[in-house]
């Protein structure tokens, strides 16, 4: 992953409703939602919610399906995947080993952690 493009990613999070957009798209996984069922689940205006569908399309982080006269959207689960590699890839100076208490620290469920492996590796910029 690049800078600009985690740049634009987390810009597009910033908002909290596409915050909650996008937790809830990542929720239902790959059955994803229509733009009425999302709206509906979060209690937003259709048009409101509508600006930030496209806000989070256009940062690739959700993606759109027509099925008939809907659009089915879904989180780019291996974007967000890649996001989370992009900011931990250089961990405790390129030694993910040297991790464990930070990891051991953490509130997040270790499952859902990055592994630590032996090799760094290297970021784009």
């Amino acid at each position: 992953m690049e800078k600009q493009a985690a740049t634009s990613i987390f810009e597009s999070l910033s908002s909290g409703l596409r915050l909650d957009v996008f937790r809830l798209l990542v929720k239902k996984g790959p059955d994803g939602m229509v733009a009425g069922e999302i709206a509906n689940a979060l209690d937003i205006p259709p048009a409101n919610l509508s600006f930030h569908l496209k806000a989070l399309s256009q940062a690739r982080l959700v993606t759109v399906e027509q099925e008939g006269r809907f659009q089915r959207y879904r989180a780019d689960i291996p974007l967000m995947l890649d996001l989370i590699a992009y900011l931990t890839d250089e961990c405790c100076p390129g030694s993910p080993a040297k991790c464990v208490e930070t990891v051991a620290a953490s509130n997040c469920a270790k499952e859902l952690l990055p592994p630590l492996s032996a090799t760094p590796m290297k970021a784009t910029t």
